[in-house]
């Protein structure tokens, strides 16, 4: 990673200028955004730059320049329009109606080497006409987070926007939970769609059904192809956005990620997984695990987190009433749960070394599991590992051989539940011929990397950053993310 200050000129090759940018969102019309300017900073230091993400957008990483992404997301030249999208949403709970792009704004859309159509969306790149009195800055300390815990979910196999760059700006800002003055960022995501489940509730809000059906013929059109044709495209599309966002909250569960702000403005509309601010990963399985400070009654922790998806889909259907039958609607939704519990059981069961088991012996393992977890608060990622780490032809001889040079046991003291635990999982493996074992092994060590994204680790990363402007260990952490499996 090369670092690279303010160019003294404009290139005119600039690859990410001379991408074929479509107008897919902006072609709606103006009741769906504003047009706004991008801040001008006092500085440009280029301190991430997402080199897995180019070839999807048909470039070579040898051939883009550092100062190529400062050129493009950091001065912002050679793009316009630049559209900060109207939305509401319901905030723990509360409806608000003064929402909207509020420090970041849809930069572009390019359709990738996939044949989807991605957003460039920024953060930090100045007011909009919804900063409600902000500077509409991000802090460094912001981007750095966001940047890890994107690269960290996406190699754990969760659907998440990603993101492509990010510049340090030069600017100090205050913020009330960093010590400030503190360092600024502009971070740039490419995630699949800029658009909300809040943004269909803003429609909903001013009665205007016209644009709420017309939105809704974008969204299949661009996100949900293969249902254009179709004549229940409608009712289709929601049961379809259902099972992706059942499926996602499993992969955050599985994962031991707690998102901390579900509103639904942060509900995106292709079922993605997005925005990241006060964000954690749990250290141990604790159900009421809480990341950001001030959800003060636990609305958005660990366990909570299906139920609030679901009844986030619920409240979308106010506004898509307007286009889609209630009873649709509602039999979409009803197949939430069933979706949910298949998508986490089977990611549960990679975890542990099996493609598949049948029904009543995998619901026993998970259940086993689960409770051993939560009454030993041993390290939820630190047992995965060790599994990973130190399994063994032996577990199918005795129990008493299933993880026994793990680091966790001499921990455990006298432990009833283990105990059991192993006893089970030892039968387990008996069903299973001996060739089994290699497949079981690579489970175990695809699914369950030894770097997990724990605060400490984050606070640690970032204090090499603040102290000593030390990016190395930034850097190290992001690979460990990226190839830890």
């Amino acid at each position: 990673m090369t670092l690279a200050e303010t160019p003294n000129n404009t290139n005119s090759s600039n690859p990410f200028l001379t991408l074929n940018y479509e107008s897919a969102l902006e072609s709606l019309g103006h009741d769906y955004y504003d047009e706004v300017a991008a801040a001008e900073f006092p500085q440009h230091i280029l301190r991430w730059r997402n080199d897995a993400l180019l070839p999807r957008l048909g470039l070579n990483p040898q051939i883009v320049k550092d100062e190529d992404f400062i050129t493009a997301f950091g001065q912002f030249k050679g793009r316009k329009p630049l559209l900060a999208l109207r939305y509401h949403g319901y905030q723990f709970g509360e409806y608000n109606s003064q929402l909207g792009d509020g420090r970041g704004f849809l930069y572009g859309q390019v359709r990738a080497s996939d044949g989807q159509l991605y957003d460039f969306g920024t953060k930090g790149s100045g007011r909009t006409p919804y900063s409600r009195g902000g500077d509409g800055m991000l802090t460094l300390k912001g981007g750095v987070r966001e940047v890890l815990a994107a690269e960290a979910l996406h190699y754990l196999g969760v659907r998440t926007s990603r993101c492509l760059t990010m510049i340090e700006t030069g600017l100090s800002l205050w913020r009330g939970d960093e010590p400030s003055p503190t360092r600024s960022s502009v971070m740039v995501r490419m995630g699949s769609s800029h658009i909300r489940f809040g943004t269909f509730e803003r429609l909903h809000f001013f009665q205007r059904p016209d644009l709420t059906k017309k939105l809704l013929d974008h969204v299949i059109e661009q996100y949900y192809r293969h249902l254009v044709a179709d004549k229940d495209k409608y009712a289709l599309f929601y049961a379809e956005l259902v099972k992706r966002v059942a499926e996602l909250v499993a992969q955050w569960m599985a994962a031991g990620f707690c998102h901390a702000v579900l509103n639904t403005d942060n509900m995106s509309i292709t079922g993605e997984s997005f925005d990241y601010g006060p964000y954690a990963f749990i250290p141990t399985y604790d159900p009421y695990f809480t990341a950001a400070y001030f959800d003060y009654y636990r609305r958005y922790c660990y366990s909570q987190q299906p139920s609030i998806c679901q009844l986030n889909l619920e409240m979308l259907q106010e506004p898509l009433k307007a286009v889609i039958d209630q009873s649709n609607l509602e039999a979409g939704l009803a197949s939430f749960g069933e979706y949910y519990q298949a998508e986490y059981r089977s990611l549960m069961l990679k975890k542990l070394g099996f493609e598949q088991l049948p029904y009543p012996e995998a619901d026993e393992l998970l259940q086993m599991t689960i409770a051993f977890l939560q009454n030993s608060q041993v390290g939820y990622h630190q047992f995965f590992y060790e599994m990973a780490r130190t399994f063994s032809h032996k577990w199918r001889d005795e129990p008493a051989f299933v993880m026994n040079d793990s680091d966790i046991v001499p921990g455990l003291g006298s432990s009833t539940g283990f105990d059991n635990w192993c006893v089970l999982y030892h039968k387990i493996l008996n069903n299973f011929d001996l060739a089994d074992m290699e497949k079981i092994a690579k489970n175990l060590a695809v699914y369950n990397p030894k770097t997990a994204l724990l605060r400490p680790v984050i606070e640690s990363t970032w204090e090499s950053i603040a102290e000593s402007d030390n990016w190395q260990p930034f850097y190290d952490l992001v690979q460990k993310l990226q190839s830890g499996y």
